[in-house]
C-alpha cells in the first residue's frame, strides 16, 4: 500500500531511518561477540545449580535384597532429591505390568519428583546377528517403557566382548580391557554397534526419547571411542551420557572431551570405599568442568559407596548441592 509524500516528508523519514540505523550498528559494535548471562542473583529465586537426581541403583546396589521402584521414590523424595533416575534392572517382570507403571508416574508426581531417566542394558559387541538383534529388539522395548513413563531420555551401553569371567573382578583388574572374540577386532564390533544404535534410532526419534550412550566399558570406555559412534549416528535423539567414575584414568581431561555432547551425567561417590573399586575423584573440579560448557541438565548420584545408603547418599547429596552450581 502506497500513500503520497512530500519530498520534504520522505527525506525527513529517511534521515530518521537511517540515524535509527546507524545507532543501532554503533550499539551492535559496541557489545562483545559473546555476551554472557549476568551471575545470577540468589535473592532473585532463580535455581543457581543443576538439578539432582539420584538412581535407584543407589539404593539397591544389586545387593541380594531388592529395592522397588516405588520405595526408591519415597526415599528419594525425603531426602531431598530434586528427580529419580531409574535402573530398568530394578523392575521385575510383574512391575513392567501397565497399572504399576501408571502408580510409579503418579506417585513420582505427587512427591515433586521427574522421573528424567533410565539406564538400561545391551550387548553388541557379539559377531553374531540374532543375538545383536535380540538387544535391538530389547532397546526398542525399554525406549517405549520411557516413553510410557514420561522419561526423557535412556541410557545406553556398547556391551563388552565377554571374554572376561568376572566382570566385577578381572574386567576392574584389567583396566576394563579385555580380549576381542577369536577372530574379531574392535573395528568389527564398531560397525556392529553403530548398525545396532541405527535400528533402534527410528523408534527414539518417534516417541521423543533421547539415546545416551554412557562411557560404560567395552567400545565407549575411552572419549575416542564414545564419540566415533555418537558422531558417526550424527542425529540429536543420540547423545553422550557421561559417568563420573568410568574414566579410571585421567579423569578430567576425558570429561571434558565429551562435555560438549553430553546430556545427561551420573555423579559416582564412594563412601565407606568402592564396591568394586574407589576413585579420589574432586567435585569442584569437576563443577569447573561443567561451568566452563555451561551445562545445565541433570546430575544423577550413582552411589557405590560401602557405607550404607541411608548415610553415604545424604552425604552425597550435600556435596554436589554445594559443588554442582552456575
Amino acid at each position: 500500500m502506497y500513500t503520497n509524500l512530500s519530498r520534504r516528508s520522505f527525506l525527513a523519514a529517511s534521515a530518521a531511518v537511517l540515524g535509527s540505523t546507524a545507532l543501532a550498528a554503533e550499539y551492535a559494535n559496541s557489545q562483545p561477540a559473546n555476551p554472557q548471562p549476568a551471575a545470577y542473583d540468589p535473592s532473585s529465586g532463580a535455581r543457581t545449580g543443576n538439578p539432582i537426581a539420584v538412581s535407584t541403583y543407589s539404593f539397591w546396589q544389586f545387593s541380594p535384597t531388592r529395592t522397588p521402584i516405588d520405595q526408591c521414590i519415597e526415599i528419594a523424595a525425603k531426602m531431598g532429591f530434586d528427580a529419580l533416575e531409574i535402573l530398568e534392572r530394578q523392575f521385575t517382570q510383574e512391575e513392567l505390568d501397565n497399572a504399576y507403571l501408571l502408580k510409579l508416574k503418579r506417585q513420582a508426581l505427587q512427591a515433586g519428583l521427574a522421573l528424567c531417566g533410565m539406564s538400561t542394558h545391551q550387548a553388541f559387541m557379539r559377531p553374531d546377528p540374532e543375538f545383536r538383534q535380540g538387544h535391538v529388539d530389547a532397546t526398542i522395548r525399554s525406549i517405549e517403557l520411557a516413553y510410557k513413563l514420561g522419561i526423557p531420555i535412556i541410557r545406553v551401553n556398547t556391551g563388552t566382548w565377554g571374554t572376561t569371567r568376572n566382570f566385577f573382578g578381572n574386567l576392574m583388574e584389567n583396566r576394563g580391557m579385555e580380549p576381542p572374540i577369536e577372530g574379531y577386532t574392535e573395528e568389527d564390533a564398531f560397525g556392529w554397534a553403530i548398525e545396532a544404535f541405527e535400528k533402534i534410532l527410528p523408534t527414539a526419534e518417534k516417541c521423543g526419547v533421547i539415546v545416551g550412550l554412557e562411557n560404560h566399558w567395552g567400545l565407549a570406555r575411552t572419549p575416542e571411542g564414545l564419540l566415533r559412534i555418537v558422531n558417526a549416528i550424527d542425529s540429536p535423539w543420540f547423545q553422550a551420557w557421561l559417568d563420573t567414575g568410568n574414566f579410571l584414568e585421567d579423569p578430567y581431561d576425558r570429561l571434558e572431551q565429551v562435555m560438549p555432547q553430553t546430556v545427561f551425567m551420573h555423579a559416582k561417590t564412594y563412601y565407606g570405599g568402592g564396591l568394586f573399586y574407589t576413585l579420589d575423584l574432586d567435585y569442584d573440579r569437576i563443577g569447573a568442568i561443567l561451568r566452563k560448557f555451561d551445562y545445565r541438565g541433570y546430575v544423577s548420584l550413582e552411589y557405590e559407596g560401602r557405607e550404607p545408603f541411608e548415610t553415604g547418599v545424604p552425604k552425597s547429596l550435600a556435596m554436589l548441592r554445594r559443588t554442582m552450581v552456575f
